[in-house]
């Protein structure tokens, strides 16, 4: 039976406001205590406003690990190119190559000590306060909640922790020695790259995934709603609202007005570009120390 619950959650364990939200969420959907069920939450757009990426690169640039110029430079590469082409294969085989080439070199415990500080300045006041009330739901019903994203899996397991959750799929870096070869494991975390670690993890943990619920605000995704029993969608692009209302999925936005329209191209844009534009920043930089 559905329960009527009000859920307030206005900051993080840090004391952050969290972001653009409604601090109370109304809803009827607290889901019953199960031991064989989780949720799965997408991260850009759907579990903080804009893209992580974005915002750890945004992080690094302030640390002077390349400028703003070559920031924006390169970001304008990278809009040129995929707009200008689609995600065939070899397009996909390009990111899939650049994807984490940035962090070639970095020390692990470089990186996971970036991702804290980053998350704790620029990422933790922008999660949303809806969504994370969502994902208090599950938890308080005993349930895991798993962010699943295409970015580093350092940058998904801080979030994670940060927020309380259980865990978190990411793209996996290549370590050897305790530093980054810039080489991927698998693929890319994206579309039914996606799907599939939800499969597997639903394996592993033993989880009936047609009891399970996912979250998400693009239709990239859609691969990974369509395998749970109940799928959300947050904050949709036009594309995943569209296909939420024919297959009767339950839409929740928590942008409003002019917020919404502002958020909504740098946040895409950036989701898209920037592990090229830190990967080319970086090299930029690689590059003059050398010097």
């Amino acid at each position: 039976m559905a329960r009527t619950r009000k859920v307030t959650v206005s900051t993080d364990a840090h004391g952050h406001t969290a972001g653009w939200a409604a601090t109370e969420l109304e809803t009827n959907l607290a889901p019953l205590p199960d031991q064989n069920a989780a949720a799965f939450f997408d991260v850009d757009n759907t579990m903080m406003q804009g893209a992580s990426i974005y915002w750890f690169a945004r992080g690094l640039a302030a640390r002077n690990y390349f400028t703003t110029g070559d920031l924006a430079r390169f970001a304008w590469q990278q809009l040129r190119f995929r707009l200008l082409t689609t995600e065939h294969a070899g397009d996909m085989s390009h990111a899939k190559q650049a994807a984490l080439a940035f962090v070639e070199g970095w020390r692990v415990e470089d990186m996971e000590r970036l991702s804290e500080e980053i998350f704790d300045e620029l990422m933790a006041p922008r999660i949303w306060a809806g969504t994370r009330a969502l994902a208090q739901l599950h938890l308080d019903a005993g349930q895991r909640v798993w962010l699943v994203s295409a970015a580093p899996v350092e940058i998904g397991r801080v979030i994670a922790t940060r927020l309380g959750l259980t865990g978190a799929i990411g793209t996996v870096a290549e370590v050897q020695d305790g530093a980054y070869t810039g080489r991927l494991v698998g693929d890319l975390m994206h579309g039914p790259a996606k799907a599939d670690a939800v499969r597997q993890l639903a394996a592993v943990e033993q989880l009936d995934l047609a009891r399970c619920v996912a979250y998400s605000d693009s239709s990239n995704d859609l691969p990974m709603l369509s395998v749970v029993g109940r799928a959300v969608a947050i904050n949709p692009d036009n594309a995943l609202r569209q296909t939420a209302r024919m297959r009767g999925w339950e839409v929740r936005d928590f942008r409003t007005g002019l917020k919404a329209a502002r958020i909504a191209v740098p946040s895409t844009v950036a989701a898209g570009l920037l592990a090229g534009a830190v990967t080319a920043g970086l090299a930029v930089r690689r590059r003059r120390q050398s010097r």
